[in-house]
């Protein structure tokens, strides 16, 4: 039986050659000759099917150069594939696909190179900063850029991979023998620690306070100067260092204080002429001077009050309320030309509305607060006396604030 593309002899199917092949045997009769030639010509049909896939998967798909390798074995493979039909113009496609890849490639590959060329001088310029950490992050993502670039022609691949790692490694050997000496250094710092707490121990035994004090000192400033070494091993030195000039510093305050002190009256007698002095700058209008002299006062008072006397209460409180006003009124100056840079051009008048509708935004946002923490003080309410104490603390600490902002609101709508 006859075929266009083969013939059936001796029960056997041929494909007749073409492209220089010879006939060769495709297959053998089963159960009729018409149903065999069917059979291998619905071969054929599901090969063209294939290669009409491969097409399309190739128009589709943005890597086009990927598809070459399954192209060609695909090609290859026709010479050998059982089916009749004619070959020939399938075989014409897949070169003519094949060369229009290649070519792909090709360009690709040069695009490639450009671009590895341009990684290659920002790894070059890079190789011999010292900023190690943002350096390292620079090459790394160089490197992901690197790898994520296709491959370029084989004739420049192994030059430009030695020459793109060989930059990489300068860096990162440069910082490697970096922090290696930072170690070594590091041994040497945590020696200079060792012996300024050992003179630390020596100044604590020294029956001169005084001196000891001195001592103190000296070493807490080399201390500050001293290299770095790991937190793990400076931190166990620091606690012991920082416990003993504590306690050098406590010793030495001791001795200071046993020279004349004032007698109780005279103690509470020079607090209330101090209160009454913060009271009238904190009635005064803000300005440097009246800044220093409240530092300064609130310094003193803190020196006479370390033996706080008996019956003092109502005084302290109101020192603070008096020292707090001062501060609130400084920090009200500064959020007003904060928020308004023309403040100090603007009428007195104009300044006092300005700094009334802030306070009064102030303390309707701590009344608030104040509510929510007393609220919450009910909903977690303890018998633990500690707690309670905390707690009534910082109740009066916000009750306090509300005060003295609302002080400074009455003083700016009575002036």
């Amino acid at each position: 039986m006859e075929h266009p593309y083969g013939y059936i002899k001796d029960n056997k199917v041929y494909l007749r050659g073409f492209m220089n092949q010879p006939d060769r045997v495709i297959g053998e009769v089963k159960e009729d000759e018409a149903s065999t030639i069917k059979y291998f010509e619905d071969r054929f049909e599901t090969l063209k099917e294939k290669i009409e896939g491969l097409k399309k998967d190739i128009e589709e798909n943005q890597n086009k150069g990927s598809f070459l390798m399954k192209l060609v074995h695909l090609k290859n493979s026709l010479l050998e594939f059982d089916a009749l039909g004619d070959f020939v113009p399938l075989i014409e496609d897949l070169e003519k696909l094949q060369v229009y890849l290649e070519d792909i490639i090709r360009k690709n590959r040069e695009r490639n190179l450009e671009i590895k060329k341009g990684l290659i001088l920002e790894a070059e310029a890079l190789k011999n900063d010292t900023d190690w950490k943002n350096t390292a992050e620079e090459m790394k993502n160089l490197k992901m850029r690197w790898i994520k670039t296709g491959p370029v022609e084989k004739e420049f691949e192994e030059e430009i991979e030695n020459t793109f790692n060989a930059a990489l490694d300068t860096f990162f050997e440069n910082r490697k023998h970096f922090f290696e000496g930072l170690a070594l250094q590091a041994e040497e710092n945590i020696k200079v620690y060792e012996d300024l707490v050992r003179q630390a121990r020596e100044a604590f035994d020294n029956p001169d306070a005084k001196k000891a004090f001195e001592i103190s000192k000296r070493i807490q400033k080399e201390w500050k100067a001293s290299g770095k070494v790991p937190a793990e091993k400076r931190q166990p030195l620091w606690d012991e260092f920082s416990k003993l000039n504590n306690r050098i510093f406590s010793r030495f305050r001791r001795t200071v204080q046993t020279g004349p002190q004032l007698k109780p009256w005279e103690q509470v007698k020079k607090m209330e002429e101090m209160t009454e002095e913060m009271k009238k700058l904190a009635k005064a209008e803000t300005n440097p001077e009246v800044i220093s002299s409240a530092k300064k006062l609130q310094a003193e008072w803190k020196r006479i009050t370390q033996r706080k006397p008996k019956d003092a209460g109502l005084i302290m409180r109101s020192f603070t309320f008096f020292s707090e006003v001062v501060f609130e009124k400084l920090f009200l100056n500064k959020l007003a030309n904060s928020k308004y840079p023309d403040f100090r051009e603007r009428p007195q008048d104009e300044q006092k509305r300005i700094k009334a509708s802030i306070l009064k935004d102030l303390i309707y946002r701590d009344e608030n607060e104040l509510s929510t923490i007393k609220e919450n003080a009910e909903n977690f309410r303890t018998n633990e006396g500690d707690f309670e104490i905390m707690l009534r603390r910082k109740l009066s600490a916000f009750k306090r604030k509300v005060d003295v902002k609302n002080f400074i609101l009455k003083e700016l709508s009575n002036n």
